[in-house]
């Protein structure tokens, strides 16, 4: 029987906090193996963590976070290795993992033959997306856990990203087993995907690496995505969303918003007082939970166009387009 993506029957009632010690690894991982859904900190944001093999458990991560099934998820593993389990490696794969894996690179490669991987995590795809965190929590959860472990950002689907464990809990408590505590995220933005799986690489979301370093590896311009389909995660056309309305490419606030600013001048909360975009996209949806929630409209600065900014804008126009 398929597993039933709206049941909510299994979610926890109490959500454990648990420090990122030998002690919290091994609860975590054993909680995983259990079947439950943990999340779990990234250099980029919080993950929402369960056995990528396990329908049962996947079916937990749309379950808590209301996903939409067609939306598929990363496939997180220790290292390249391990990628390899799953999917067809390639000459460019190998060049790309070797210049920027352990980090915030997440790469789209068919899936090998016996990849053992659940279709709710593809969303029924034939290719897997597979990232090798650089956090070293994430790491020393996922060799304590022995295997894959889908992941999208650990939130209400469609909300703004996670960026500390306080975030987490403030929209999952009660609705996952727990979550590994190890402070905040120091990319802040998702990891940058890349589509491997025509053999041309595509980028299909822009994220935490810059496409400017990609494309000198590869020697030429990353390809756009060759369809208008959902083929990797943070697609969807609305998506980090504030409750609020956002309105973009602001100059100043109006009527009852909010204003955020980047640069110097005057701003309710700034991105980046001195204008770094490392620095903005360390600091976007920490600053947009807490305009979120002041219960008022958001308005934002602009961003410049190029290199961090590509990441940091995609998010805010996500984050701005009219809900489905």
């Amino acid at each position: 029987m398929a597993p039933n993506l709206s049941d909510v029957s299994q979610i926890s009632a109490v959500t454990e906090r648990l420090a990122a010690d030998d002690h919290g690894l091994a609860r975590a991982a054993q909680l995983l193996r259990d079947g439950a859904c943990v999340a779990f900190p990234t250099e980029t944001v919080y993950g929402l963590g369960a056995d990528a093999r396990n329908g049962e458990a996947v079916a937990g991560i749309y379950a808590a976070k209301g996903r939409p099934s067609f939306n598929p998820l990363i496939a997180h593993v220790a290292d390249a290795a391990s990628a390899q389990r799953h999917v067809v490696w390639s000459d460019l794969a190998e060049k790309l993992a070797r210049a920027f894996w352990p980090g915030p690179l997440t790469l789209v490669l068919p899936l090998a033959p016996d990849h053992g991987i659940s279709s709710l995590t593809t969303a029924g795809l034939d290719t897997l997306a597979v990232r090798v965190p650089a956090h070293p929590a994430a790491q020393a959860l996922l060799r304590a856990f022995d295997g894959p472990l889908a992941a999208p950002s650990a939130n209400p689907s469609g909300r703004i990203s996670p960026t500390t464990a306080d975030h987490v809990l403030a929209g999952l408590s009660g609705r996952i087993a727990a979550v590994l505590d190890d402070g905040p995220c120091s990319v802040g933005v998702e990891s940058t995907i890349v589509g491997l799986a025509d053999g041309v690489p595509r980028l299909l979301r822009p994220g935490g690496l810059a496409t400017e370093p990609i494309e000198a590896v590869l020697g030429h311009a990353l390809a756009q995505p060759a369809s208008d389909d959902i083929t990797a995660p943070g697609q969807l056309s609305s998506h980090y969303a504030p409750a609020g309305a956002v309105r973009l490419n602001a100059e100043a606030s109006q009527g009852d918003e909010v204003f955020l600013g980047f640069g110097p001048g005057p701003c309710d909360l700034s991105l980046s007082p001195d204008g770094d975009l490392a620095q903005a996209a360390a600091r976007l949806f920490d600053c947009l939970h807490r305009l979120d929630a002041t219960g008022r409209p958001i308005a934002v600065a602009p961003i410049p166009d190029s290199g961090l900014g590509l990441a940091i804008n995609d998010r805010l126009r996500r984050a701005a387009a009219p809900r489905p």
